[in-house]
């Protein structure tokens, strides 16, 4: 059944063992829609948070990328492989018997803050518009330049050696197999990334997301629009307007606004970001206030 009115976001629980994008492509099937987007990649044997952009909601997915994230996982010490996950070719093993949980929350202090990351040779990341992990697939690869990424919490939650239980809260563009590889090599055993589920992605959690399972059952019963989330309340983070009759009409339109024609516009000093709603808080645009002027900017019009 196609649901061409089905405009939100869906958080999915992604199952192991297929890409970000199959897992997008029964999503978009299930939901019957002709647009759909995720915001933010996970590896194919990782689970977890997937948020997914349905229809005119594909044009908010922007805004969810660049948000920190929040992920528990296991670190196999003793063993490096070339993709820094379990997925990958064995390339050194050493024993870790002689490592300490101590060792490990030491070494593990080393890497809050502000981190320098070599992104992995196996990633989305491209070189001359060929993804890395074609290149090193093909016995070519490449290493770009390390990269500032941000480890606002790390925790050690158990250690089992050769196994090791973390949470991490990172900023987006963080590989956390890049962070096991360099906690492994800090200790000088190596390790690589063994399980990851994400639990967090830009302000939605596990908790709020749909197994496939679930979401299969909603389909069959026509009520996947009951736990999809309005585009308005996706954007958490973001301060609203709400506007009158006659100026929501000349925002639909993209017409010229100008902040002092927007009661309460939270942008009145500086740039800023917002979301404007009509009055049955249905989104209308999200805007900005490029250098605290009085010309507002459109980022996204919609039509609710």
């Amino acid at each position: 059944m196609m649901r061409p009115n089905l405009n939100g976001v869906i958080i999915v629980d992604k199952p192991a063992g297929i890409t970000s994008a199959k897992a997008l492509a029964k999503v978009k099937q299930l939901c019957g829609v002709k647009k759909a987007g995720h915001a933010g990649t996970l590896d194919p044997f990782a689970t977890g948070v997937l948020v997914c952009c349905l229809n005119q909601a594909t044009r908010l997915a922007g805004f969810f990328l660049h948000d920190r994230k929040k992920y528990r996982g296991t670190l196999h010490l003793g063993i490096e492989t070339d993709t820094q996950d379990l997925t990958g070719r064995v390339t050194s093993e050493k024993t870790a018997a002689e490592i300490s949980a101590a060792d490990v929350q030491r070494v593990a202090g080393r890497f809050t803050g502000d981190i320098e990351q070599i992104p992995p040779a196996y990633s989305a990341l491209k070189h001359k518009g060929t993804p890395l992990y074609r290149l090193a697939r093909k016995g070519r690869p490449v290493l770009k330049p390390s990269r500032k990424v941000t480890i606002f919490r790390l925790a050690i939650l158990e250690v089992n050696i050769p196994l090791v239980d973390f949470e991490v809260t990172c900023s987006a563009g963080t590989y956390i197999r890049t962070l096991c590889a360099d906690i492994g090599r800090e200790l000088g055993c190596g390790g690589h990334l063994k399980t990851l589920l994400r639990l967090e992605s830009s302000g939605f959690s596990i908790a709020e997301a749909l197994s496939m399972a679930e979401l299969a059952e909603m389909a069959e019963t026509d009520s996947i629009g009951s736990k999809m989330i309005a585009m308005a309340d996706a954007l958490r983070d973001i301060p609203a307007v709400t506007v009158d009759k006659k100026m929501a009409g000349r925002i639909r339109h993209g017409q010229q606004v100008n902040h002092f024609e927007l009661a309460a516009c939270p942008c009145m000093e500086s740039p800023a970001v917002f979301k404007v709603l009509d009055g049955h808080d249905r989104l209308l645009a999200v805007m900005s206030n490029p250098g605290g002027g009085k010309r507002l900017d459109y980022r996204c019009v919609f039509n609710p």
